[in-house]
């Protein structure tokens, strides 16, 4: 199986003051580290983080359906419908969000995690509401910010005990501090919900399989205790194989 995330990282600028002197700093993170490191075992993950996913995203469906299984982790779509040589030089490139579309019609697995910059997202700037990435996705959106931010914990609810992803996993899940509000499409499976909505929710479109988990694969949104959990490797490369078009 190969694997193709594209997301979950982000470029941090701050402002130090001290007293009469003043000096900026700027970091580079990545949230991907605990999904790549629980679907190495079984996929060959090639990831783009957000900065690379602009001009690297693959812009042709024969250069997507090299991969079994598309993740998008917190990943604005205008990341990826601005290609930099439309938006630097206003050149016409493919919209990859229709090229999405027709390779999970065409049989490919796809993926959405939640965050931020995922679903509607935060301010709805992620933008996925009224595209063809909806179209695709188990879920519909709300046009506005769809965050519900839980620092109290959100308690998982098991409702398909027996779908190959969840079967034999324990009852109980940890906590999650957060997640995008969805709702479920009529003939949609919802797997697992909180208490303000779906968790994890598959379907089918054309010959493909997709898949909303509407909390993150890591801090702050799924916290420590989540990522370190030792169903979480099990979920995730269940997930991935559900995707791909397997049951088990």
């Amino acid at each position: 199986m190969k694997i193709l995330l594209a997301g979950e990282s982000w470029i941090s600028s701050s402002t130090h003051i001290k007293g009469f002197d003043g000096f900026g700093t700027a970091v580079y993170q990545s949230g991907a580290e605990p999904l790549i490191r629980a679907l190495e075992p079984v996929a060959e993950v090639v990831y783009l983080p957000n900065h690379l996913a602009a001009r690297e995203f693959p812009l042709s469906l024969e250069a997507l359906r090299v991969y079994s299984v598309v993740i998008l982790s917190d990943i604005g779509a205008n990341t990826l419908l601005l290609h930099p040589d439309t938006w630097e030089r206003g050149e016409r490139r493919p919209n990859r969000l229709r090229l999405l579309q027709e390779y999970v019609a065409a049989g490919g697995g796809l993926v959405m995690v939640g965050g931020y910059l995922s679903f509607q997202g935060f301010e709805g700037k992620a933008g996925y509401c009224g595209t063809p990435v909806e179209a695709v996705l188990p879920v519909s959106l709300q046009p506005y910010d769809d965050r519900w931010e839980a620092p109290e914990g959100l308690t998982v609810t098991i409702h398909e005990p027996t779908h190959p992803i969840v079967a034999g996993l324990p009852a109980e899940w940890p906590y999650l501090l957060g997640v995008n509000r969805v709702q479920a499409k009529p003939g949609a499976k919802v797997l697992a919900s909180v208490e303000v909505g779906p968790l994890l929710v598959v379907g089918a479109y054309g010959s493909g399989r997709s898949v909303a988990w509407m909390s993150d694969i890591g801090p702050h949104w799924s916290p420590p205790v989540f990522c370190n959990w030792s169903a979480y490797t099990t979920l995730w490369q269940r997930i991935c194989r559900w995707a791909e078009g397997r049951d088990a």
